[in-house]
């Protein structure tokens, strides 16, 4: 069973703006906290922005402002509009649990051209 679906990643320049989705199994999203990470190269994976089930969000300092997090309840959606996007945004975007849980879908990857 798929539980955590990414998509909307691509190639931008500096500059630009992506929306990323993630479609998320009940089991997952449902009255959970859900959040965006991201693995940059030579990095560890890091947390990003989380929203909690009644749409209280947080972000990274490095994506403050930059980034809006948002979530259909319904649909079982998470959402990461980016905007403004930097060379170093460059990386793997995953959406999971906050904490994550142990299993992690494929990802998808975002690439910002100086």
């Amino acid at each position: 069973q798929v539980q955590l679906v990414e998509s909307g990643g691509g190639l931008v320049q500096a500059g630009g703006s992506l929306g990323l989705s993630c479609a998320a199994a009940g089991s997952i999203f449902r009255f959970n906290t859900m959040g965006w990470y991201r693995q940059t190269p030579g990095k560890q994976r890091e947390w990003v922005a989380s929203i909690t089930s009644g749409g209280n969000t947080n972000y990274a300092d490095s994506v403050k402002g930059r980034f809006t997090i948002s979530r259909d309840n319904a649909k079982n959606v998470v959402h990461l509009q980016m905007n403004s996007l930097k060379p170093e945004d460059t990386g793997v975007y995953y959406c999971n649990k906050v904490p994550p849980g142990s299993f992690w879908g494929q990802g998808t990857q975002v690439t910002v051209s100086s």
